[in-house]
């Protein structure tokens, strides 16, 4: 096997689809972005995303026989199948059959693949090469359009049964909150994601509109960007502490649109888990910034390098995705 060959990188987002040539090193080779196509129509949705790689794949020369796929869930990654709550065209999509398909259809054979959810994914590249890299175990995390997560545990991918654990963003912090877009009630994301920040702000009559102006009023000292912020944080902060809770987890890095804006962010989440990490073990948790651009994509480039050993970690610790779709 030549052990530098690269791998093709896929990290699907309910606003684009980002695509990757990445070596063992972790270095970039090409890449290319494509936006995530509105349809009812799973098919049409993928379209874009299939032309994006075989042209991708030829102008690396399309020698490339594994491939790794981190996707916004829930996820079915025994069956290979994606049906995510920001993509209402995909339920149950076939992406690991269509992704084989389109590298297929230009080198000829089919690739090795491995789908994880895109929150195992932004923890693998941060524990591969970003601010958990002298960690073996952490939750990486991101806050922005939406909010996910995902464990490495004593330097093994915990991804539970289908692929879907540490699902931050989907754990109820209200149970008598109102009912969330996946049916549950009082979520996270209904609280700390950007889009809910934003409506909450202008409720109350702040005037900007995304989550960057947001954080930048709040930055500039503006009190209602301060104070849903604020509260938008305590719910981050008690689905943290619930999920280092239940895991026993010492150290989440988080990433994301939101995450950037730095202090403005990470000093509520920080604040608030004092009244939520409150069990000897988790008292102590640790909060840091990702430091990777990209680590969505450099965490499917892990996957893909462990379908042959070549990567951070060992087929046998990718904890419930072990078995890779293989030529």
């Amino acid at each position: 096997m030549d052990t530098a060959q690269p791998v093709l990188a896929i990290d699907v987002g309910g606003t684009k689809v980002a695509l990757a040539i990445i070596d063992a090193e972790g270095t970039i080779v090409d890449d290319e972005i494509v936006p995530t196509a509105k349809s009812d129509d799973g098919d049409a949705i993928w379209a874009p995303v299939g032309e994006g790689i075989a042209s991708l794949l030829q102008r690396c020369g399309g020698d490339i026989t594994e491939v790794g796929i981190g996707s916004a869930g829930p996820i079915d990654a025994p069956s290979g199948t994606v049906s995510p709550v920001n993509i209402g065209g995909w339920r149950e999509y076939p992406i690991v059959q269509q992704a084989k398909a389109a590298v297929r259809g230009v080198t000829g054979s089919d690739p090795a693949i491995l789908l994880a959810g895109d929150g195992h994914c932004i923890a693998l590249g941060e524990h591969w090469l970003g601010a958990g890299r002298d960690l073996d175990t952490m939750v990486g995390m991101v806050i922005s359009t939406g909010i996910g997560g995902g464990a490495v545990i004593k330097n093994r991918l915990f991804a539970g049964t289908t692929g879907n654990a540490v699902h931050v963003g989907h754990t109820s912090v209200n149970a008598w909150g109102e009912k969330c877009v996946c049916n549950s009630h009082g979520c996270v994301e209904m609280y700390a994601r950007g889009p809910a920040l934003v409506e909450a702000a202008r409720a109350k009559g702040w005037r900007g509109d995304d989550g960057k102006a947001l954080t930048e009023s709040a930055a500039a000292g503006d009190e209602i960007a301060l104070e849903v912020i604020d509260h938008g944080m305590r719910a981050a902060a008690a689905g943290i502490a619930a999920t280092a809770t239940y895991l026993d987890i010492d150290h989440f890095v988080i990433g994301g649109g939101l995450a950037k804006a730095g202090p403005v962010i990470f000093d509520p989440i920080r604040r608030h888990l004092r009244d939520f990490a409150v069990l000897p073990y988790v008292a102590d948790l640790q909060i840091l910034p990702a430091e990777l651009e990209n680590a969505g994509l450099l965490g499917a480039a892990s996957l893909a390098l462990s379908i042959t050993g070549r990567g951070p970690l060992q087929p046998d610790e990718l904890i419930g995705l072990t078995d890779a779709e293989r030529p």
